[in-house]
C-alpha cells in the first residue's frame, strides 16, 4: 500500500512542478529583456543603464542636429538684432537695444513688405487648397491608374524652385510670352507681370500653386482614405448625392487636416522668398521697381545681404519668427475648440 501511494504521488508532485515552471525554465533559459541575476553584478547593472540611457542616445543626434543649426543661429540673430552691426566690419557691434524694432514699425518699406506677403498668401494658399481638396475627391474614386496620378500629382513639388520659376518668367513675358499671347487671343492688352501691382502678385503666387498643390492633394487624399465606408453608406440611403456627401460627410471630417494644410501654407507664405526673388530677375531682391511684390524674405535679404546691414535684418527674422509663433497659437486655439465640438 505504502508502495502504491508513493507511485501515485510521485507523478502528481511532478505535474505539480512541471506546471508551475515557466517554459524553458528547466533549461535555464530566460526571456528578451530580462535583466540578468544578481543585483550586484556588473551585467546587471550594465543592463540597468542600457534600458535608461538608449532612449537618451538614439533622439541625441536630431538635438545635436538642431541645437547647431537651428537653435544657435536663432539666439546668435536675437543678439544681432539688438546690436548695430555691419556685413563689411562684423567685429564691430554697437550695442542698439530695440531701436532696430522700431526703425522697422516706423518704416514704410516693413509694411508694404508685410502687405505683399499677407495678400501673396492669400492668393496662394486659397485657389492651392481649393484645389487640392477637388483633386484629391477625384482621386479617392477607384481609377485606373491611380499611382500614375500620384505620381503626376508629386511632380511639381520635386521640380527645382529655380527651373520653375524660370519657366513661369518665360509664360509671363510681356513680349512673346504664352500668358500675353493667351490673352490676346480673347481681345486683352498685354500685361506687363513683372511691373503691374497685381499681376506680378498674382504671377508669383501661381508658382506656388503649381508646386505646392498637388502635395496637398495626396495629403488631402490620406485623410479621405481614412473616413469610414459607413458614413457615406448611411448617406447615400438618406437619399444624398455625392456632391451632399462631399459637403455633409468629406468636408467634416477633413477638418484637422485643412487646418493643419492651413497653418503649414500660411507658414511657407511667411517665409516666401526664392520664387519672388528668381521671378523679379535683377530686381528681384528689391520686389520689382517699385517693390510691388516685396515680401519679408526678400526684405530681409535685401537688408542683410545688399544693404549690409545686418542688426536690421536679424530684427526682421526675429519679426518673421514671432509672426509664425502668433500662427501657432492661433492653430492651437482653433484645434482645441475643435477637439471640444
Amino acid at each position: 500500500m505504502t508502495s502504491s501511494k508513493q507511485a501515485l504521488a510521485h507523478p502528481a508532485s511532478s505535474a505539480e512542478a512541471a506546471s508551475g515552471d515557466k517554459p524553458g525554465a528547466a533549461r535555464g533559459a530566460r526571456g528578451r529583456g530580462t535583466p540578468p541575476p544578481g543585483p550586484g553584478s556588473w551585467r546587471s547593472r550594465l543592463y540597468r543603464w542600457d534600458m535608461k540611457a538608449s532612449p537618451y542616445a538614439f533622439i541625441a543626434p536630431f538635438f545635436i542636429v538642431f541645437g547647431a543649426f537651428s537653435l544657435v543661429p536663432l539666439l546668435y540673430t536675437a543678439w544681432y538684432s539688438l546690436h548695430n552691426v555691419q556685413l563689411s566690419n562684423l567685429d564691430s557691434q554697437e550695442w542698439a537695444g530695440l531701436d532696430n524694432y522700431q526703425n522697422l514699425l516706423s518704416s514704410d518699406f516693413f509694411w508694404n513688405a508685410l502687405w505683399n506677403t499677407f495678400t501673396i498668401g492669400v492668393i496662394s494658399t486659397v485657389p492651392q487648397l481649393m484645389m487640392a481638396i477637388g483633386l484629391a475627391h477625384l482621386l479617392n474614386y477607384r481609377l485606373r491608374g491611380s499611382t500614375l496620378w500620384r505620381v503626376v500629382m508629386l511632380t511639381p513639388y520635386a521640380t527645382s524652385v529655380a527651373a520653375a520659376t524660370l519657366v513661369f518668367v518665360l509664360l509671363y513675358s510681356w513680349d512673346g510670352g504664352a500668358i500675353n499671347w493667351a490673352l490676346g487671343g480673347i481681345g486683352i492688352d498685354p500685361i506687363n507681370w513683372r511691373e503691374s501691382d497685381w499681376g506680378s502678385q498674382f504671377a508669383v503666387s501661381s508658382i506656388v500653386i503649381w508646386r505646392w498643390t498637388g502635395y496637398n492633394a495626396l495629403i488631402y487624399l490620406a485623410a479621405m482614405q481614412a473616413i469610414p465606408s459607413d458614413l457615406y453608406e448611411s448617406a447615400s440611403l438618406d437619399g444624398a448625392n455625392r456632391w451632399q456627401q462631399f459637403i455633409h460627410v468629406t468636408i467634416p471630417q477633413l477638418r484637422p487636416t485643412i487646418l493643419f494644410t492651413v497653418v503649414v501654407s500660411t507658414i511657407g507664405a511667411t517665409q516666401l522668398f526664392g520664387e519672388p526673388l528668381l521671378f523679379g530677375g535683377v530686381s528681384g531682391s528689391k520686389g520689382g521697381s517699385d517693390h510691388q511684390y516685396q515680401t519679408l524674405g526678400l526684405y530681409m535679404y535685401d537688408q542683410g545681404w545688399i544693404i549690409g546691414n545686418l542688426g536690421k535684418a536679424s530684427a526682421i527674422a526675429w519679426s518673421m519668427f514671432l509672426i509664425l509663433v502668433i500662427i501657432a497659437v492661433i492653430n492651437l486655439v482653433i484645434t482645441r475648440r475643435l477637439r471640444k465640438s
